[in-house]
């Protein structure tokens, strides 16, 4: 992640005591990055404007409009004045599924029926991860005190998101950020599939809370296990328990916490 996804600004900086300074610091920055597949409108996300390649990538993975890199044939970026075009070409194998998921999004309102149906798409039948956590806490240690300095973006706004690839020993091997924790983890992803690396028994940290949402992406890219530094939502445990995902929430310095049913 580089800094050009924040921007300085001026503020005017009130102490306690009733001081008044001037004060310029970087702000990051927050664009509409508009998706279209296969020359259909699919979403419209909130994000950080850099590595939104890698966010084509890893969000047609987790959308499951894809199984593998193979399936995305092109990926192209375009800026407007308000904002950017994300337009990916999905390949004949998998095409009608845009078709399928864009079906089901412009039905949510129009019925009780539609409205079940996009009950059961939210909820959908996870993967089985294929593999199992077989390493040490003191490799989500490691890798929580190396994080930090690997987000210069976080670190000059405190405003974004951080997701890391780590290796088994909680080495960072690969980072991404964004102002969104699901733009930040679908960018690691994709950022993985377009160079072809694997989880090899490593597993992912991420500086935000363990979100049903962050579980799914989690089993969807074969993740064996997911660390995060907030804690988890009851959802986000039975996902993990049904896709056999291994956790490790509240993770800091010093603690993290296992869930044990």
């Amino acid at each position: 992640m580089r800094l050009t996804d924040a921007r300085p600004l001026a503020f005017r900086q009130v102490g306690a005591d009733g001081a008044v300074a001037p004060l310029t610091r970087p702000i990051a920055e927050e664009v509409p990055v508009a998706i279209e597949c296969n020359g259909l409108g699919y979403a419209v996300l909130m994000a950080s404007p850099d590595d939104l390649l890698d966010l084509g990538y890893g969000f047609a993975l987790t959308e499951r409009l894809i199984d593998d890199p193979a399936d995305l044939i092109d990926a192209e970026l375009h800026a407007f004045d308000h904002g950017m075009l994300l337009r990916l070409t999905l390949s004949s194998r998998v095409a009608s599924r845009v078709a399928d998921r864009v079906r089901h999004r412009t039905a949510d309102s129009s019925c009780g029926l539609c409205g079940v149906e996009s009950l059961e798409q939210a909820l959908r039948p996870l993967p089985l991860t294929g593999a199992r956590w077989t390493g040490s806490d003191d490799a989500v240690f490691k890798a929580l005190a190396a994080i930090e300095t690997a987000q210069p973006l976080g670190s000059a706004t405190r405003a974004v998101h951080a997701a890391a690839a780590c290796g088994v020993e909680g080495a960072l091997r690969l980072v991404r950020e964004d102002v969104g924790r699901h733009n930040a983890f679908d960018k690691l992803i994709g950022a993985m599939l377009r160079v072809g690396m694997k989880w090899d028994g490593g597993f992912a940290l991420l500086t935000s809370r363990c979100s049903y949402e962050l579980v799914e992406k989690a089993a969807l890219s074969a993740c064996p296990m997911l660390a995060t530094i907030s804690a988890p939502t009851t959802l986000a445990l039975a996902r993990a328990r049904e896709a056999g995902l291994a956790l490790r929430v509240l993770a800091r310095g010093d603690a993290l916490l296992q869930p044990t049913a």
